[in-house]
């Protein structure tokens, strides 16, 4: 909904935007703004001055120059889909929300030099698909990659199922065109490899969440496309025997392991009651699961014989207790699916207190065990799901009530349950958000386990960029 009593100013700013991007694209009635202020878990809501959708980068920089001179704050938005609220305007009504998502051309591909030049608005699943189109690979991939945008990738630093092999996103990035926050242009789109001309100013931006400046486009890594590939679900004995697993599989397959993940039995049963092409690809029920996947770039690599060996291995050490090794490109496909759409389906079972938090990969098991303990001390019916990227330490640790009509309650609660997790989290050496950033959500959590120093040191940058404090205001640094 819009401002309802916009300053003349404001107003004046309103006119301003519609002359630079024409009419069409800042909008200000309600029902037009509505899908731009509330975040994906619908959970928080703002209110906008307006929404403007730039064309081109050109646009970005001017409309940003004008709500600098006036002084209005500007909360950049890609798709929209992130976990931590932060692409979602204050109940201010005084801040406009920048959408790019018409900034969506793919400017270059050069398959010599292994890059992909995109603009911020472009879908991951695009970006992935024109990559798979040259015989490369874009390796980021995640749930919501039908509808994320790569700038909102970019912004909050994303994880995804392929971080064990090729990292989060700022990895996979060789230079950025970034709008600053007087509405300056810095174009860092080089794709060098070796650049050791001063500051890497790229990492400032990665992960900043729009606070810095906007991303508007990009220089992408591209990697050899794998051409062989064996994916398997195991079910093992607890989550020790998960980790064990997982160093089983380092040692065996080495480099080819590109994905290891953790699910716990709660998962498939809230997977298998709301979304029903699913169903369970073992026979018996077991307490907890691993995805694994390994791929190679040789088409004649025997894949899934190292694969059936590794885990013939770890059957008779008892690391594992039964196992399915997809037979086809299709049945692999699917079971990525069951794990991908792990996070709607809790989305549809009941509001969950979610925990995106990361921890030596040695200590899961702790983590786990300890936090699970914890959570229910303080409260006993509570039901925990643990899932996530086993192999980079990453787990989300989420908590609802086992009874539906409990659950806002406890959703109340859930400064009393980030306490807990978060606490033993950084108590096991480590951190409160692994990968989903920090936005509005976290942004408290900042303020109590960041170290003083640390949170000095980024209000200096936030204010040698943005001395006026009006990018993305309010998200990911607590104020002073």
């Amino acid at each position: 909904m819009t401002a309802p009593h916009a300053t003349h100013a404001q107003l004046t700013l309103i006119a301003e935007l519609q002359s630079l991007l024409g009419s069409s694209a800042v909008i200000t009635d309600p029902a037009g703004m509505e899908p731009h202020v509330v975040d994906w878990r619908g959970r928080e809501r703002g209110v906008a001055l307006a929404v403007v959708k730039p064309a081109n980068t050109a646009e970005v920089a001017a409309a940003v120059a004008a709500c600098a001179r006036v002084g209005v704050a500007i909360v950049p938005q890609g798709g929209n889909t992130g976990q931590c609220a932060a692409a979602v305007p204050s109940a201010s009504g005084d801040q406009v929300v920048l959408c790019l998502s018409r900034l969506n051309r793919i400017r270059d591909l050069d398959t010599r030099n292994n890059t992909l030049t995109v603009e911020a608005g472009c879908i991951l699943a695009t970006i992935q698909e024109a990559a798979a189109a040259a015989d490369r690979l874009f390796p980021l991939s995640l749930g919501a990659q039908g509808s994320c945008q790569i700038g909102g990738n970019l912004s909050t630093n994303a994880g995804g199922t392929a971080v064990l092999r090729y990292g989060n996103t700022r990895e996979m990035v060789l230079g950025l065109e970034v709008v600053l926050a007087d509405g300056a242009v810095w174009n860092g789109l080089r794709g060098l490899r070796k650049d050791n001309t001063g500051y890497d100013l790229k990492q400032l931006f990665l992960g900043a969440e729009g606070t810095l400046g906007i991303i508007t486009a990009a220089v992408l890594k591209l990697y050899p496309r794998p051409k062989s590939s064996a994916t398997a679900l195991m079910a093992v004995p607890s989550p020790q025997a998960a980790v064990d697993l997982f160093n089983r599989f380092r040692e065996s397959c080495g480099d080819r392991l590109t994905g290891f993940e953790l699910i716990s039995r709660n998962c498939l049963d809230i997977l298998f009651k709301h979304i029903e092409r699913f169903s369970d690809p073992l026979p018996t029920r077991y307490e907890w699961y691993v995805l694994g996947e390994i791929n190679d770039t040789l088409p004649s690599m025997d894949l899934r014989g190292l694969m059936e060996s590794t885990l013939e291995a770890a059957i008779e050490s008892g690391l594992a207790l039964d196992a399915v090794v997809a037979n086809s490109q299709a049945q692999s496909d699917a079971l990525w699916a069951m794990r991908e759409e792990i996070p709607e389906a809790n989305r549809r079972e009941t509001p969950w207190v979610r925990h995106d938090v990361s921890v030596p990969v040695s200590r899961i098991p702790e983590l786990i065990e300890r936090g699970s303990a914890a959570m229910r001390a303080r409260f006993p019916d509570l039901r925990i799901v643990a899932f996530g990227h086993i192999g980079d330490g990453n787990i989300h640790f989420n908590a609802a009530a086992a009874d539906r009509t409990q659950a806002e309650s406890i959703v109340a609660e859930h400064e009393t349950i980030y306490s807990i997790v978060h606490s033993l989290v950084m108590d096991l050496g480590g951190s409160f958000s692994a990968e989903h950033g920090i936005g509005l959500v976290k942004v408290h959590e900042m303020a109590a386990y960041k170290a003083p120093v640390e949170l000095d040191l980024m209000r200096r940058v936030k204010r040698a960029l943005d001395p006026a404090g009006l990018m993305n205001p309010g998200k990911v640094l607590p104020s002073a």
